[in-house]
């Protein structure tokens, strides 16, 4: 059978099954009960492990843990890839992930699996849905254009096929924001960049990005997730947790920074 197999693992995340099981368990341990109700969608970080997966397990945290659905797991193409989706099962060193691969179809967007195969920014997601929602399936969506423009179509795709399928659906928006800046300039910027995004206000969203050059990987993903969301009767966000690579390293002097949010 054809498998997504691993292609960061033992580079972003423990490739020994009980040690990334280890990690994962002390990161959910830190999180808060989940935040204003049941999201519709989250902004999840995409780095090592070491790095942001505090933030991520709070991203994910906010989800009740029961959720048996099917994620639709957006991550910005960091090769230009064109936008396109996987419909086999991925593989994570805690047992496969099975594709939702009727919802995936659904999409109506090109299914490429080799665009898919070297892609970090999906595959980091996983793990923590394996070990969190054992029972969930996932979606997988590979964004290439991150316009505005693109991000409306492919809310309007995910939507549509979430009216079709008529599926469970939680969104993860899989991206960094600031990337190898000085601390106080990522922490001024990704929070700037981030504050429109609570009143789901994408439009500005994408104008400050623009505004103060915030290299947020992600951009349209989010902006695709929030526009879902909101169609599908989200009411506002809620920033939850953020934090940059330098609370780990102790380097302040060139960051990354993380978000983790929630669309309700």
């Amino acid at each position: 059978m054809k498998m997504r197999t691993c292609a960061v693992a033992g580079m972003f995340y423990p490739r020994e099954p009980s040690h990334l099981e280890q990690l994962l368990g002390k990161f959910f341990s830190g999180t808060k009960d989940p935040v204003g109700g049941n999201p519709l969608g989250i902004v999840s970080p995409h780095a090592g492990y070491i790095y942001s997966g505090q933030v991520a397990a709070h991203a994910f945290g906010a989800i009740p843990r029961d959720f048996a659905g099917t994620f639709v797991v957006i991550g910005p193409s960091h090769r230009g890839y064109i936008t396109c989706v996987s419909e086999i099962p991925w593989e994570t060193p805690l047992g496969v992930v099975d594709t939702d691969a009727e919802f995936v179809r659904a999409l109506d967007i090109e299914t490429d699996e080799f665009s898919h195969q070297d892609e970090h920014s999906v595959e980091v997601q996983v793990p923590f849905i394996k070990y969190r929602f054992p029972r969930a399936r996932i979606a997988p969506v590979m964004m290439g254009q991150q316009d505005y423009a693109s991000a409306m179509r492919l809310a309007e795709k995910i939507v549509a096929a979430i009216r079709l399928t008529k599926r469970d659906v939680r969104i993860v928006a899989s991206s960094d924001f600031s990337h190898y800046v000085p601390e106080a300039k990522a922490k001024a910027d990704d929070l700037y960049a981030i504050e429109p995004l609570i009143t789901l206000d994408t439009k500005e969203f994408y104008r400050r990005i623009e505004e103060r050059r915030v290299t947020a990987c992600g951009y349209g993903p989010i902006t695709a997730m929030v526009t879902a969301c909101t169609t599908l009767g989200a009411k506002a966000a809620e920033l939850i947790r953020y934090a940059t690579s330098g609370d780990t390293t102790g380097d302040y002097r060139e960051v990354v920074g993380y978000a983790a949010i929630a669309v309700i």
